[in-house]
């Protein structure tokens, strides 16, 4: 039995990287609901039509991963869909990081790694906060359908992806599968970082097996796991985890 089927991904003239995490298969057989989560990269550029696909979603919320300067930079562009915007703002450190070392000429791809890597290792350690608002956000159905986002659709919103179909109980091949298919589905990376490498380059802007597993392991080792991280940094008891997998499962 296949663990997943493809992700509904949403065509966007003005975006990339939107796709319905619905579909996916649990480890006892359920399916992942469609129609009720959708993960994205930013919604700054879009377009009449864009903005009418979001409308046929019927999305209420749009939640926002990104620091609070970044988002100000790219408002959201959905004048005249019914749907609020609620900010869970992820500062993101790591680029000044990456631009210091672009500009010092110190950027190398294990450079690159490295810092991608502790910038994963601090979503559970030190970004709890705006998880936890996500997380707090999706639970209410009153709220969903509702998309969250970041800049790229790849690092913020890659961890909290995984750590929803994690929660679901989608096996982890198939959470890693969802992860990487960024790789496929963001366009926004096309001309960044031109006076760099190839290989420095895509050190910065692909989604990594590495990546999400250092994050992953920072849950497992300082909290116990993903059920215990939801449950002490997120605000999630079992209850609320529960009421979580049943309204977004079927089956």
């Amino acid at each position: 039995m296949p663990t997943s089927t493809p992700p509904h991904v949403v065509p966007l003239q003005g975006g990339s990287n939107f796709r319905d995490l619905g579909g996916y298969r649990t480890g006892d057989g359920r399916v992942v609901r469609r129609g009720a989560v959708f993960r994205s990269a930013h919604l700054g550029n879009l377009t009449n039509d864009d903005r009418a696909a979001l409308g046929r979603l019927g999305v209420r919320t749009v939640v926002d991963l990104r620091g609070v300067s970044e988002a100000a930079e790219t408002p959201h562009l959905i004048e005249g869909l019914a749907c609020r915007v609620v900010g869970a703002h992820i500062e993101p450190g790591v680029g000044e990081k990456i631009r210091g070392a672009v500009a010092d000429g110190s950027a190398t791809p294990f450079v690159m790694m490295g810092f991608l890597t502790d910038h994963y290792r601090d979503y559970p350690r030190r970004c709890a906060p705006g998880f936890r608002t996500l997380f707090a956000t999706l639970s209410d159905s009153t709220h969903r359908p509702l998309v969250f986002h970041c800049t790229a659709g790849k690092d913020r919103t890659g961890f909290a992806s995984a750590l929803l179909l994690t929660l679901l109980g989608v096996p982890w091949d198939a959470v890693m599968e969802d992860y990487l298919r960024t790789n496929e589905l963001w366009t926004g990376h096309i001309g960044r970082y031109p006076e760099l490498d190839i290989d420095t380059r895509a050190a910065i802007v692909e989604a990594r097996t590495a990546y999400l597993e250092a994050a992953f392991e920072v849950v497992r080792a300082d909290f116990g796991g993903p059920e215990e991280f939801a449950e002490r940094a997120l605000g999630l008891d079992s209850p609320a985890r529960e009421r979580i997998r049943a309204d977004l499962l079927e089956g």
